[in-house]
């Protein structure tokens, strides 16, 4: 970790510890950097989520964290804070709503603390933001509202913020070469697994008529399976129905999946964090909604197209269906999703794929 030689105060933003929360939080570092243009933005972050920060153009270091989940480490947080304390840090804006993560930037000396109440951090944060339970913001809204002063019950704006990622030529040059298994160009990528649970996840079989329906429309067009070791079992069914699918979950690490996802021509996405990095990266993408509200974490993107029944039943925010059914998602057929995908790959470098 380099020190601050100069005497330019920097900004130190602490991470939420899921990808697409991350994503969504990006327009708060650009809403920060129009305030102090000149002031360094670093991010403290987990391993699993560094790679998301580090494909967006207002950081400047992301700092990794040795912390391990649910664990206080009261000791590593107070060396972590010490060295950060040799940066020079004028404010620190604590995203996750947690005590142990605002201990950092207090323990640090850092004199401005920016954050939600959370769970009790009076004194932790001195600059305290509030948020209406029976009323939540939009995530993006939510994040990009620390860079105000705090306000009770702010309004949704007309417009939400849009989260901006990007990756040079030159660095997916980079990744791609060193990858053993780097996919032929044209592909569509696919996303089918969602960290929350499996109610978020479109049925496997779905995927593989999709897949097909693409590969009879578009022979020459690539279909990857893109995911954590979390989702290669979801992964392993669409490929045990559709052979031709190449499948990457487990074997491609955040960062590599980011590179590709930024060369997809299109992709097809459950409510998940690989989503909202197909949108921040503008990659013209389905997204399938069923127990989850898009209205609270949408893919900020024109183009974008959700897909979303809204029955009664939902959204249940539930893991699991608690109804047995899962209708709003089995009741999303894959000619439901292909009539909008087949016009995304119908432009620009795909017209002569066929």
């Amino acid at each position: 970790m380099n020190v601050n030689k100069g005497d330019t105060p920097r900004v130190l933003v602490i991470s939420p510890n899921w990808i697409g929360d991350a994503v969504m939080a990006q327009p708060l570092l650009a809403r920060i950097k129009e305030r102090f243009p000149s002031r360094p933005i670093d991010v403290l972050a987990p391993a699993w989520v560094a790679p998301v920060w580090e494909a967006m153009r207002e950081v400047a270091t992301v700092i990794q964290t040795p912390f391990k989940h649910g664990m206080l480490q009261l000791g590593e947080r107070w060396k972590l804070a010490k060295t950060l304390r040799e940066r020079k840090y004028a404010e620190a804006y604590v995203l996750p709503n947690t005590f142990k993560y605002a201990l950092i930037p207090w323990m640090a000396g850092i004199p401005r603390r920016v954050g939600y109440q959370g769970e009790m951090r009076y004194g932790l944060i001195n600059m305290m933001h509030h948020d209406n339970p029976d009323s939540p913001r939009p995530m993006v809204q939510f994040y990009a509202a620390l860079a105000d002063a705090p306000a009770r019950f702010l309004p949704r704006p007309p417009v939400l913020p849009r989260p901006v990622m990007h990756v040079s030529d030159e660095t997916a040059a980079q990744v791609l070469s060193r990858m053993k298994n780097a996919p032929e160009m044209p592909y569509v990528a696919f996303a089918p697994g969602a960290e929350f649970g499996p109610a978020k996840r479109w049925p496997t079989e779905r995927f593989a008529e999709l897949a097909a329906q693409v590969h009879q429309a578009y022979p020459q067009v690539k279909i990857l399976l893109l995911g954590s070791g979390k989702d290669k079992e979801v992964c392993d069914a669409i490929t045990a129905a559709a052979p031709d699918v190449q499948n990457l979950a487990g074997v491609t690490s955040l960062k590599e999946a980011i590179v590709l996802i930024a060369k997809a021509s299109a992709m097809v996405t459950n409510d998940s964090g690989l989503m909202h990095i197909g949108a921040a990266l503008k990659r013209p993408l389905v997204a399938v909604y069923g127990p989850t509200d898009p209205r609270h974490t949408p893919p900020l993107s024109d183009l974008a197209k959700i897909l979303w029944l809204h029955l009664e039943c939902a959204p249940c925010q539930k893991r699991e269906c608690p109804l047995g059914h899962h209708h709003c998602m089995r009741n999303i057929s894959a000619d439901n999703v292909w009539e909008p995908l087949k016009l995304m790959l119908g432009r620009d470098t795909l017209e002569g794929a066929s």
